[in-house]
């Protein structure tokens, strides 16, 4: 008999590095671009330096065992599979990093590789390295399952992974569930990246009839497997097969067009293993790869993730999601659930199709067919190779995750794509089958284009649909509001507008202007019909006036919205909540009764209704329906709490403590439960349970529910509240409520500004930051946010820099506030000297952040202190985040050019050469290998110079290999593409080689590009897929782009030797910026002397360019 499977926590010993402690100011990234979305953070914390010391800590991992697998899951880490260990092999089917080694990758910070991360709402969640929920259940049929889960703190969506291992099967079924707890409809995606072994013999393993994969947004395409043309600017002309990762050199994401199948996988050949996910396509359209890729790139991105255990590739499925960035709705309180399976299999190569029950190879050609078979369990299987008209194969066959079924047979002339492999169990059920599907000649899909400008787009529709797809998709950079606001100046009655800016709007907090639109959306569409086809705008205006504490008439505008089934679920839970705050429990209870007859797995509908069902004295029926909640989802609060009140088993306590894990936001979120249903005895009841003293929402919260005097006086006198960055919509009533009580209290109008500024209230959370400034002046968190506020939304220079400045006078061992100085400082144009002085004066912030101090080289560079530059990189160990790799490496080579260049000048052609190709590598501390597809046009170019009075022939080759290249002047954006500068080389190594007509020709093209592009409106590359920077100050794109076009002019006229010309573009460009690197090089190399003076201690303001 099949034992039972296992499931048990145990202490396990990883050797880990730690990363540090987190950053305790909020962070309003507006503008960062984060795989291929909004990588806005607030109101989690960011971390930004991971230690450098390895030590040996205790993780309580959670194990799942059977006769077959052992997986060890960490919920310490975000809940990620650590590790899946085959038995049966001794081979461990995910990539089993033995270190917990974090790289700065990750939304929030610190990212690990290995396992299998699971990614919901949004893409490497900013809490896959914190501690989430866990809960373990043994099952009557032998199966055991380990619960995971989460609730988002930006969005509010709540996540739950249940991980389950059965007797005698040898996959790990997971099972899915995605609950929107608000009131508003919400975007989300789900992706869960497996991370493989990458070795020679290992390939990623797509459906057949995967003919085409693009990259994120579908910016780019390639044909698969083989690529023919241009991707991640690799050029595949030759044909290279990219299923396999070692054919590919840089890092390189890709995704499946489409497919029918339900599997993606991979496949050692070597270790003959691999492992397959299986999900239904249909909600699991999701295939992705992704590698650091093969080359010196990767490599050193693998010695940053693990300490021995080398390279991985990620392969990754999405469910309600098919590419990245894509976002599926999530209607209010409605949950999505869905099953995922991960299996190894093992000695059938190539996988053609899989279910969770076995996995099929059947490979034909020649006249031959090779069939393959492997089973997740012990089966007794039919065995059938059929052809148009004859059958190949028949046979009865033991099928086990130990034995695999191989068979080769003659087919003589049959045409692959007629013949049909199938398997059956006993009872004649067919558990896979496949028919090879045949190759022809399809043409790509075509890349994504970014949508026109407001504008410019024809009609009312095609405006609502492009705001809408820009909401859901959390684009970065392109705001949907002025897409609405063009269509509503066209028709201000529109419907769909009108209604979607309102929720925009009210999303916001504003929840008074909000109402105008539904106003305006339920008058069109009443104009005919009182009955309208939809009655959202109804739902939507209850919702705002109820925000506005107008509950009669929102209990009215709900009634309505309830004629129409699609917002009955949570129209009714509204009614319930209203009729439950007026105390009528009865009229509650069937109002939370008829919202659960459209969502019957609707939470908050389900605690409410035991809630009322205890109020009401109905104990038994309360006790029962908390139970039945209970084994729909076991990691509810709400239905563990009701359980507690209704039992007052301490057992059912210590349930819920220990899902809850004395986490501050859960228990605030299971308060608001109570809350906005009235119930706020029940709600304080609820934070009684925790203990943490010292936390100011949680005195908040207490005070607003019990109307306590004695609350708001403690809350006042919290000061380690580091973290607690309010974003809920109810927050604002609570802290609003704090300030009519408490108005010396500092901190509640700090909170709201920060709530508010995060959801696009600049202008109210600047006049809140003001405020509690003058109520504490010497909080440097408030100055800070005042900073950035001011530079951003009013462009006034001079108090923004007068506020940082106050910020870092009273936070002086701050860091982060230091760095954020300093990168006021460049923008408003302050002295170089004067920045690197205070650098060196304040040496140990400055070499503590890695920004800072590759800023402080920079500096060091552009004003020729090359040794100086190249000293401070030697003296430390950087760790680049990802998608901002590049920076330290271009550092170090300007330090090793400019001594090269200086060491030409000196005529020292041996020291020259020694620096020159010491620049052609990087050194490991750096953090960074160099990318197979950068150029060094710059380098081969001074190599030439060097040896042109000593060794002409090899002088000629470097200048050779300098012209090489196909980059044009068009700016760099991204570290994997060709800085425009390598042009001008080419151009220089072409007239050495004495082609003056191509090198004139190529000068020419630097002025014509600036004269062309010197007044063109800039705006961030609308796929662009990683902009990570944790830089709260804008910069002005289109001042950044006038000065490329200044500096690549200076570049062309210096090309024909015009110095006059240059000088005059050059004092131009550093007028807009005088740290511009490329432009100070070049000024010295035509005025001699390797340091800039820079004796102009005066700051001078760019405000011509910032109107």
């Amino acid at each position: 008999m099949t034992e039972k499977a296992k499931a048990y926590t145990q202490m396990t010993p990883i050797p880990t590095y730690e990363p540090e402690e987190p950053c305790r100011l909020p962070m309003f990234l507006d503008k960062r671009v984060y795989q291929g979305s909004s990588g806005r953070i607030y109101p989690y914390t960011i971390t930004e330096k991971i230690s450098d010391k390895k030590t040996i800590k205790e993780y309580n991992a959670v194990y799942l065992e059977n006769e077959y697998l052992l997986v060890m899951l960490l919920p310490e880490l975000g809940g990620r599979v650590h590790r899946i260990f085959d038995k049966t092999n001794e081979y461990d089917c995910v990539y089993y990093n033995e270190t917990i080694k974090p790289a700065l990758a990750g939304l929030a910070g610190p990212w690990v590789s290995g396992g299998i991360e699971f990614d919901s709402p949004c893409h490497h969640r900013p809490t896959a390295f914190e501690r989430v929920d866990f809960y373990i259940e043994e099952k009557d049929d032998g199966s055991a399952t380990v619960h995971m889960s989460e609730t988002d703190k930006i969005s509010c969506i709540k996540s739950t992974a249940s991980f389950t291992l059965y007797p005698g099967k040898a996959y790990l079924e997971v099972k899915g569930k995605v609950y929107n707890t608000t009131g508003q409809t919400k975007t989300f995606l789900w992706w869960a990246g497996a991370d493989v072994p990458a070795n020679e013999t290992s390939r990623t393993i797509f459906p057949p009839d995967v003919r085409a994969v693009a990259d994120h947004g579908g910016r780019s395409v390639s044909k698969f497997p083989v690529a023919t043309g241009t991707y991640y600017n690799v050029d595949y002309g030759e044909g290279v097969d990219i299923s396999y990762p070692k054919n590919i050199p840089v890092p390189t994401s890709y995704m499946a067009c489409r497919s029918d199948f339900d599997f993606i996988g991979n496949y050692d050949s070597a270790a003959e293993a691999g492992l397959l996910h299986i999900s239904d396509h249909h909600l699991s359209p999701g295939k992705k790869q992704w590698t650091w890729g093969s080359g010196d790139f990767g490599r050193a991105w693998y010695n940053s993730l693990t300490d021995e255990n080398g390279a991985y590739t990620e392969i990754s499925a999405g469910v309600f999601s098919s590419g990245q960035p894509d976002f599926a709705f999530l209607a209010p309180y409605e949950e999505k659930t869905f099953t995922q399976y991960f299996m190894p299999y093992k000695k059938i190569g190539g996988v053609k199709n899989a279910s969770s029950e076995a996995a099929v190879n059947l490979e034909a050609s020649d006249g031959r067919a090779d069939v393959k078979i492997y089973a997740s369990s012990e089966i007794n299987a039919a065995v059938t190779l059929k052809g148009r008209f004859n059958k190949y194969i028949s046979e009865k066959v033991r099928l086990s995750p130990e034995d695999v079924y191989e068979c080769t047979v003659e087919t003589g002339e049959e045409a692959p794509e007629n013949l049909t492999l199938t398997v059956e169990d006993e009872n004649g059920k067919t558990i896979i089958s496949y028919t090879p599907v045949k190759r022809g000649f399809e043409k790509l899909p075509e890349p994504a284009k970014a949508p026109a400008d407001p504008e410019d787009i024809p009609s009312l529709e095609e405006l609502w649909l492009t705001a809408v797809h820009l909401e859901q998709n959390r684009h970065a950079s392109r705001s949907p509001i002025p897409y609405y606001l063009e269509g509503l100046k066209r028709d201000p009655s529109d419907i769909r507008l009108n209604t979607s800016y309102g929720k925009l709007l009210y999303n916001m907090g504003l929840f008074k202007e909000s109402e105008k639109y539904f106003r305006a959306a339920i008058e069109k569409s009443t104009r005919l019909n009182q009955n309208p086809y939809d009655c959202e705008p109804y739902y939507n205006l209850g919702l705002a006036l109820k925000e506005q504490g107008r509950l009669d008439e929102a209990y009215d505008a709900f009634y309505k919205s309830v004629w129409s089934s699609a917002m009955q679920d949570c129209g009714y839970y509204q009614l319930a909540c209203i009729a439950s705050a007026k105390g009528d429990y009865e009229a509650a209870l069937e109002f939370a009764e008829s919202a659960l007859v459209k969502g019957y797995h609707n939470l908050k509908a389900r605690t409410l209704k035991t809630a009322l069902l205890r109020h009401l004295g109905q104990k038994e029926r309360a006790e029962a329906f908390a139970r039945e909640s209970i084994r729909l989802d076991p990691m509810s609060y709400g239905a563990h709490y009701e359980l507690y009140r209704l039992t007052k088993d301490f057992n059912d306590l210590n349930t819920l403590t220990s899902i809850m894990q004395n986490d501050l936001q859960s228990y605030i979120e299971l308060s608001i439960k109570y809350s906005e249903a009235g119930l706020f005895e029940d709600a304080a009841k609820v934070l009684a349970l925790i203990s943490q003293a010292d936390r100011r929402m949680l005195h908040y919260y207490t005070a607003y529910y019990s109307n306590s005097a004695v609350e708001l006086e403690i809350a006042q006198g919290c000061d380690s509240d580091l973290y607690d960055f309010p974003n809920r919509l109810h927050d604002i009533k609570v802290l609003e409520y704090v300030m009519e009580h408490n108005p010396s209290d500092a901190r509640a109008p700090y909170d709201l500004a920060n709530l508010l500024y995060a959801r696009g209230q600049w202008q109210r959370a600047i006049e809140l930051w003001e405020h509690s400034a003058k109520l504490e002046p010497d909080h440097a968190e408030t100055h800070r946010n005042l900073a950035f506020a001011y530079f951003n939304r009013f462009h006034d220079d001079a108090s923004a820099v007068k506020s940082m400045e106050k910020a870092a006078r009273l936070a002086p061992d701050d860091a982060r506030i230091f760095y954020e100085l300093d990168c006021l400082y460049k923008e408003t144009n302050y002295p170089m000297l004067k920045r690197v002085n205070a650098m060196a004066e304040n040496m140990r912030l400055t070499s503590s952040r890695d920004d800072l101090y590759t800023e402080c080289i920079t500096i060091a560079n552009t004003l020729g202190r090359y040794d100086r530059a190249l000293k401070l990189i030697n003296m430390h160990t950087f760790r680049p985040w990802e998608g901002g790799e590049g920076r330290i490496t271009a550092q170090y080579r300007a330090a090793r050019i400019g001594l090269g260049r200086k060491a030409i000048s000196a005529g020292d052609t041996e020291e020259a050469v020694s620096q020159l190709t010491a620049a052609l590598t990087y050194p490991e501390n750096l953090g960074e290998g160099k990318l197979g597809v950068m150029t060094d046009n710059d380098i081969y170019y001074y190599l030439g110079c060097a040896l042109e009075a000593t060794d002409k022939i090899l002088s000629n080759e470097y200048f050779e290999k300098a012209s090489q290249g196909d980059g044009g002047p068009e700016p760099a954006v991204y570290y994997s593409d060709c800085p425009p500068e390598m042009y001008f080389y080419r151009a220089l190594a072409f007239g050495k080689l004495g082609d003056e007509k191509r090198a004139r020709k190529m000068f020419n093209r630097l002025i014509d590009y600036s004269e062309e592009h010197m007044n063109d409106r800039s705006e961030t590359d609308y796929f662009a897929v990683s902009l990570p920077d944790f830089m709260i100050f804008d910069t002005d794109l289109d001042r950044k782009n006038k000065l490329h076009c200044i500096f690549m002019a200076a570049l062309g006229y210096a090309g024909f030797g015009k110095t006059e010309k240059v000088m005059r573009y050059i004092n131009a460009g550093l007028e807009l910026d005088n740290s511009h690197q490329g432009l100070n090089i070049l000024k010295r190399s035509l005025t001699g002397g390797e340091e800039n003076d820079d004796k102009n201690t005066e700051v001078k303001r760019n405000y011509v360019w910032r109107k």
